[in-house]
């Protein structure tokens, strides 16, 4: 009789802290992605760019890229996030880790687990996503702060930086808007 361990599925909350209405989107991945890997799923689905530095937080302890090449120290001991995977940070549901992208901005998600089940044949393809709300804030906008201010600016012909700022977001951008069909065929492009 083997001992080893049945590969497990995580099924995972994103919720980007502080965000009125709340911004959000529930994953499915193996419980053996390395954080690394999770970071690109979290860039994907949650829209962001990948143009920030970031890294997890889990039990008072960081994780992130870890760069010894210059020396630097900017603070707690950074593990690099590609020597863990999901199932040793969070071993059972209701385990959550926190997810920072973009220190200037200060972008936080809590990552809840909701359920870890058996992986089997009828799982289908991973990661992907299964639910989701609003867009992404766009890059570069001042955090949670700027990018409520952005909004109301949006949302406000009368306001005397209303022109520039939706000059600023472009023509297309929608805060309610998700496709998670778009989400999910990026998600097959660049890991499936």
């Amino acid at each position: 009789m083997s001992t080893r361990q049945q590969p497990r599925i995580y099924q995972l909350k994103v919720a980007l802290q502080g965000s009125r209405p709340p911004i959000w989107r529930r994953i499915l991945v193996a419980g053996s992605t390395e954080l690394g890997t999770l970071h690109i799923i979290l860039q994907i689905v949650m829209g962001w760019t990948n143009s920030h530095l970031h890294q997890f937080v889990c039990k008072d302890k960081y994780y992130g890229v870890v760069d010894d090449e210059f020396g630097l120290d900017f603070g707690p001991e950074m593990l690099d996030e590609n020597s863990f995977v999901i199932s040793r940070l969070l071993t059972r549901e209701k385990d959550s880790l926190i997810y920072e992208y973009d220190f200037g901005d200060g972008w936080e998600h809590k990552i809840v687990v909701e359920k870890i089940t058996p992986h089997d044949s009828d799982s289908g393809r991973l990661p992907r996503c299964i639910r989701g709300k609003r867009a992404c804030p766009p890059e570069d906008c001042g955090g949670i702060w700027g990018y409520r201010q952005l909004i109301e600016i949006a949302g406000d012909p009368a306001h005397p930086e209303h022109e520039e700022t939706l000059e600023w977001l472009g023509d297309d951008f929608d805060p309610e808007y998700f496709d998670i069909a778009e989400v999910n065929e990026t998600l097959d492009e660049y890991l499936g």
